[in-house]
């Protein structure tokens, strides 16, 4: 799955990823390849993607490495959309 990860800012990451965990607002739901299209808004919380990239070299402030295939970013709020395999987070 293809992964982009905006803020207000700037975009925060963009690459692929093998899974996704979010927090919604009624509780936290995964993410995997082929999941039926979704739109969902996001409560504060972690988002957690992992992948096969190497996250103790990949990733800095303000994500946070969970093991070496697992990076976490703290959201206040935000709005998931997949389709066709491509999530598009919008975070603050």
């Amino acid at each position: 799955m293809y992964l982009e990860i905006i803020s207000p800012e700037s975009t925060l990451f963009t690459g692929n990823i093998d899974s996704l965990t979010v927090p919604g607002t009624d509780g936290s739901f995964q993410v995997l390849e082929n999941h039926a299209a979704i739109v969902s808004n996001l409560i504060s919380g972690a988002i957690v993607f992992k992948g096969t990239f190497d996250a103790s070299k990949s990733f800095d402030a303000p994500f946070s490495k969970i093991d070496s295939s697992s990076v976490a970013l703290k959201i206040s709020s935000g709005t998931l959309e997949m389709q066709d395999n491509k999530i598009i987070l919008l975070v603050d």
